[in-house]
């Protein structure tokens, strides 16, 4: 078979090879940011992922969720039914503790081993991680009511995958989704108008509509609601402790433009039963401890399409001739690969230090470092991905090379967890409320002071800007993007090869610089930078 595809120049699939052993900017980063323990894990899943989770992640796509809402005689049932290789790609994520780790290991490092695991899943299929990361951040906004804490957190940290709903005294796991916006209100969750009555006891009747409901299937989920105090966080679990469901009704699941092996749905809430997590009128606060860590999860997922995006890209390339020499010998495909391997590279290299901030509790710098990653990483994710699909031409348009689906699955990230919009406020909103995330920050960069004058000169520039409070919410884009470029070139400067230094400084800091990929200036070693990414 590979004889004949040679003959006919049609490359072989990418298939059978570690996916962690040859990402060296990963494993680089695994072990400098305090995960060097967990490597021999890490390589082991990419062992496994390489086999047979490759075909559930097709599989699982090309038959997404279909919703059951009654039985034949017409019984509520409101259940999600999943092709079985979704819920073999869940099982695997669970079984090894994409959704627990630094929980069930509470050691330093414990949260970049996890980054790295996750960042190696999100290769396979993306769509299975929501319900990982979900469940995984659920765990530190719970803290909040140790009462709760203490009856979910061994659920929610098993290692064990139960696919039916339960009763929770019959239930060894669980999985956390999470219902926040409402078609009134989208990001501005203030605007809800779900509301929720005390019943005593810290149990909650809440009533009304959510927009969009993650992971449908999960046995609980962390919802907003207006209290008589104001909007509130509550924990609300789909099957009550006397085996009855809750009052929770799914009206219809999404179509959406990728993520389909993943459900979400809009549900109606009929005076389901709930319980409060957090103080009354403080939801906001409460939830936003799930939402800093899926943040995390948003920047890792998208490293890890760019990732697939760049081995694919270089793949094709090495095994498709063009003009009378392989496609990768072309002066301007290696200019366009080299490009790509920069960009994933540099989102590689910042969310681990991101990661790194979450198991260090360097709360200013993590909070201002997250939503500028989540920014920039995840709104340059979907142009990475249409770059390497056309490096394939035809071929990428064409499901069968795989890379249609990661440029679907390659907007949701920035969409996810709040918009480009919401997370650039978000970091004007911490320079405001926490200026010490910004010398943080600064300080994080100037360790490449000197190094580069490009940079300092990028810096200087910054400064500037940040000195500016004119229009600062109209310039807020700008001043994230500058802010995001700069850690990004200072962790590139002092960790990465100085081939791969020099030319993201060139291509992103230079005011020469094209817009489009592939537009590297003369004397850039790109050989050497895409051998670097080589699958």
């Amino acid at each position: 078979m590979g004889e004949e595809l040679r003959n006919e120049n049609q490359p072989p699939p990418l298939a059978g090879a570690n996916l962690v052993t040859p990402d060296v900017p990963l494993l680089e980063a695994l072990r400098r940011e305090g995960g060097a323990w967990g490597e021999s894990q890490v390589l082991a899943l990419g062992e496994q992922l390489a086999g047979e989770p490759l075909r559930w992640g097709e599989e699982a796509n090309s038959h997404p969720p279909a919703l059951r809402p009654f039985d034949r005689s017409g019984r509520r049932l409101d259940e999600v039914e999943f092709h079985p290789s979704w819920h073999r790609l869940l099982a695997f994520g669970v079984e090894h503790g994409l959704h627990a780790l630094p929980w069930r290991e509470p050691r330093a490092g414990a949260h970049v081993v996890r980054a790295a695991l996750f960042t190696t899943l999100s290769q396979v299929e993306a769509g299975a991680g929501c319900p990982l990361s979900m469940t995984f951040a659920a765990v530190p906004a719970l803290r909040a009511e140790p009462d709760l804490a203490a009856e979910w957190e061994p659920r929610l940290t098993s290692l064990a995958y139960e696919q039916r709903l339960l009763p929770p005294g019959e239930k060894t796991s669980a999985l956390c989704g999470m219902a926040m916006t409402e078609k009134q209100g989208g990001s501005d969750v203030r605007a809800n108008t779900t509301v929720a009555r005390p019943l005593g006891g810290g149990e909650w009747e809440l009533t009304g509509h959510k927009w969009f409901c993650s992971a449908p299937m999960s046995d609980l989920f962390l919802v907003l609601a207006q209290a008589p105090e104001g909007l509130s966080c509550f924990l609300l679990p789909r099957v009550l402790p006397d085996g009855s469901r809750n009052r929770f009704e799914l009206q219809r699941l999404k179509d959406k433009l990728g993520n389909r092996s993943n459900a979400s749905a809009e549900i109606e809430l009929r005076g389901a039963l709930a319980y409060g997590v957090g103080p009354e009128g403080r939801g906001i606060p409460t939830i936003i401890e799930m939402v800093n860590h899926t943040r995390l999860d948003c920047v890792l997922g998208t490293a890890g399409l760019m990732r697939q995006a760049t081995a694919e890209a270089i793949h094709y390339a090495e095994h498709r001739s063009t003009f009378g020499r392989p496609l990768v010998e072309q002066p301007l495909m290696q200019n366009v690969l080299a490009d790509l391997c920069l960009e994933s590279e540099a989102a590689t290299v910042t969310a681990f230090r991101v990661a790194r901030a979450f198991d260090e509790g360097q709360l200013p710098f993590r909070r201002l470092a997250t939503a500028l990653a989540k920014y920039w990483v995840c709104k340059r994710g979907p142009v990475h991905a249409a770059e390497a699909l056309e490096c394939l031409g035809g071929n990428g348009y064409v499901e069968d090379f795989g890379l249609a689906r990661v440029f679907r699955e390659s907007p949701l990230n920035s969409i996810w967890e709040g918009t480009g919009n919401t997370n650039c406020l978000d970091v004007l909103r911490a320079l405001r409320k926490e200026p010490e995330s910004l010398d943080l920050l600064l300080a994080e960069v100037e360790l490449a002071s000197g190094a580069d004058r490009r940079l300092d000169a990028w810096v200087a520039v910054l400064r500037r800007e940040l000195d500016d409070d004119e229009e600062l919410e109209f310039r807020a884009r700008r001043l994230a993007e500058r802010m995001a470029l700069a850690l990004q070139a200072s962790l590139l400067v002092r960790h990465s090869p100085p081939t791969v230094a020099d030319a993201f400084c060139a291509a992103r800091l230079d005011g020469d610089g094209g817009l489009a990929f592939g537009t590297l200036p003369p004397g850039v070693a790109t050989g050497a930078i895409v051998e670097r990414h080589r699958p």
